[in-house]
């Protein structure tokens, strides 16, 4: 049994949310430069130069790639040996939300409920978490700020199941296209 102490996790969640907000991976670094590269749009090509000059900026000056830093969301993987230590992973995580968007001077934009007033919580929290029982003794948290303007173009449908993958293909698509450059 691996004792895991949740100041660590807290810690750790803190950083997440910065590293998050701030930097991009190489890998997407370079999917974007990749599609410039290949882009015959001069709009889209200046557009990805932008996001790719943006990305540069946030990370050289740690500040937030986008306005809205989004719902703080983790995927976590909990080994079935490991023991969490101190109090519980839920409140662990969500002081590490409250300090990193604080100390990195992330946008809090959560609300406790949108009516009769739409009063701002001030720290992003509580976080969406999703715990997963795995093998082992290990802990794996991924962050995934999830920007709240991309839920304006949500949309949902009853599908038959002779539409298969096709149709759900096509609904993806449809819905794509009718949202255009709005989420």
């Amino acid at each position: 049994m691996r004792d895991i102490h949740t100041s660590e996790i807290t810690d750790r969640v803190a950083q997440l949310c910065q590293t998050a907000n701030f930097d991009l991976g190489e890998d997407v670094l370079q999917a974007l430069e990749d599609a410039e590269q290949r882009e015959t749009s001069s709009i889209a090509r200046h557009v990805l130069q932008q996001i790719r000059e943006n990305a540069k900026i946030a990370s050289a000056e740690r500040v937030p790639m986008c306005q809205d830093c989004g719902v703080a969301v983790f995927f976590v993987e909990l080994g079935q040996d490991a023991h969490i230590v101190g109090r519980d992973i839920n409140d662990a995580i969500n002081e590490g939300v409250r300090r990193g968007y604080g100390e990195g001077y992330l946008r809090g934009s959560m609300v406790v409920s949108p009516l009769p007033e739409r009063i701002n919580i001030g720290d992003n929290t509580p976080a969406v978490i999703h715990i997963q029982m795995v093998p082992g003794d290990k802990l794996k948290i991924i962050f995934a700020p999830k920007g709240g303007g991309s839920e304006n173009m949500s949309a949902l449908k009853m599908m038959k199941p002779a539409d298969g993958v096709a149709g759900v293909k096509q609904f993806v698509l449809d819905c794509v296209r009718k949202a255009g450059p709005n989420p």
